[in-house]
């Protein structure tokens, strides 16, 4: 049933091999449980209720990626988007309360969903140049990569450098080590779910060297809070009278191609693409349009499709199954909050997963036409400003403004799609005169 249902042979896949990868898509993403509720609590919103929030946003995102797109993509509130919701929208420039803003997201939600439904989204991703597309999926990898080493103190801030080599005797980072030396055995070995046993085996051995400290096991989740910020109508006149328009355009343009972004990278990961299309496009769109939505009237900021996601189609997931398994351990972990919260507070469990994946989807720089100099340094430039900006979204507006740049230099302005232009304008306007994400 569920073979035939998610067409797991036609992807050559099958139950186990989806199994374990939404198993290792969960547990390199579950962090997202604890961190969003810790920046967002910053503003006042109770911790609880951005826990059962977040939990809630990922599954239904989730859910509605793996059953109507099947695809083995993860949705939950994303990184960066929290911090700006609670330092430049709540405590920044805005300086709205939490209702308010939160009233914001729902609006740009509502707008995530319009356009999620008319061919505008999929008619984007058709448009974005192939060169780019393959700088996407390279530039995530990097920023994961990334991820992975600082989040361990692998790499730690440098004053002068602005990154430097951390201190290798700390147990963080000694375990992280020795969790990537497995896990790359594991890798060279051919050992199915090799991320996933890598997991494993770091989290007993910091068990037993007593970094890893399991009080709790499971609490009961407490209720969640309906239309936090009052109602679909007050939302609009909030909108209107602190005059939000900036912040829901800013919403809306970072959410539109971070997650197209991500959603592309891993896509042409999984080899999932065909050609310059991505089927079932419109239901995949729809996934985070619709968790945005709902998580705002519980109450978490804005949701994106996770770059985590690439862990599990490195373990062999191609299926929405992928992303039913990982639903389903984000709907059980509302049960299990001090289990979770230990497990997503020691991160050297994770990151060699995340350095790993990054070492993958490296690899379609290979692919890059390098000859030529103008679809060159447009996916050079996504590529290097991903991780260096820690944005997903930056990377994607630089590459989209100076592409159209240099091929009208170049006197090929005909070679770009009409929508390329249009973006290449609001982004250097996002970029110019608003806050980032």
């Amino acid at each position: 049933m569920l073979s035939k249902f998610f067409k797991l042979e036609q992807n050559g896949t099958n139950l186990k091999t989806e199994l374990l990868a939404g198993v290792t898509t969960f547990l390199t993403m579950v962090y997202i449980v604890i961190v969003n509720p810790i920046i967002l609590s910053s503003t006042g919103v109770p911790f609880e209720t951005v826990f059962m929030a977040t939990i809630i946003a990922a599954v239904v995102g989730t859910l509605w990626m793996g059953l109507f797109a099947n695809y083995p993509i993860a949705i939950a509130p994303g990184m960066g988007l929290n911090a700006y919701f609670a330092f430049s929208v709540v405590g920044g420039q805005a300086d709205v309360s939490y209702q308010v803003a939160f009233g914001a997201v729902f609006i740009a939600g509502i707008l995530f969903v319009i356009l999620s439904l008319t061919p505008f989204r999929e008619k984007l991703i058709e448009a974005i140049p192939v060169n780019l597309k393959l700088g996407i999926t390279a530039g995530i990898g990097l920023f994961i990569a990334f991820i992975g080493l600082r989040m361990t103190g692998i790499i730690v801030a440098h004053e002068e450098n602005l990154v430097g080599l951390g201190d290798l005797h700390s147990p963080p980072v000694l375990l992280a080590l020795v969790g990537l030396a497995i896990t790359l055995v594991l890798m060279v070995l051919n050992v199915h779910g090799a991320l996933f046993f890598g997991m494993i085996a770091t989290g007993i051995i910091a068990i037993f060297t007593g970094q890893l400290k399991i009080t709790g096991v499971v609490e009961a989740p407490g209720a969640p809070e309906w239309f936090i910020f009052g109602n679909p109508i007050m939302a609009f006149t909030d909108m209107i009278q602190y005059g939000l328009y900036a912040v829901v355009f800013s919403f809306l343009l970072v959410t539109l191609f971070d997650t197209t972004g991500t959603m592309v990278g891993v896509a042409e990961q999984a080899g999932l693409m065909k050609g310059k299309k991505m089927p079932r496009a419109r239901q995949a769109l729809l996934a985070d349009s619709v968790a945005t939505t709902v998580g705002a009237i519980f109450g978490t900021s804005p949701t994106s499709a996770y770059i985590e996601s690439s862990s599990g189609v490195a373990t062999g997931g191609r299926t929405g199954l992928t992303s039913v398994v990982v639903a389903i351990l984000f709907l059980v972990s509302m049960f299990f909050g001090p289990l979770v919260g230990a497990v997503s507070g020691l991160s050297a469990i994770t990151a060699p997963t995340l350095i790993i994946v990054g070492s993958l989807m490296i690899g379609a720089v290979g692919k890059i036409d390098w000859s030529e100099f103008d679809e060159a340094f447009p996916a050079f430039l996504i590529i290097l400003s991903m991780p260096l900006t820690s944005s997903i979204a930056t990377g994607i507006a630089l590459g989209f403004i100076t592409y159209p740049l240099l091929k009208v230099v170049k006197g090929k302005w005909r070679e770009v799609h009409p929508l390329l232009y249009l973006f290449a304008v609001l982004f250097f306007y996002q970029l110019a005169f608003l806050p980032h994400a």
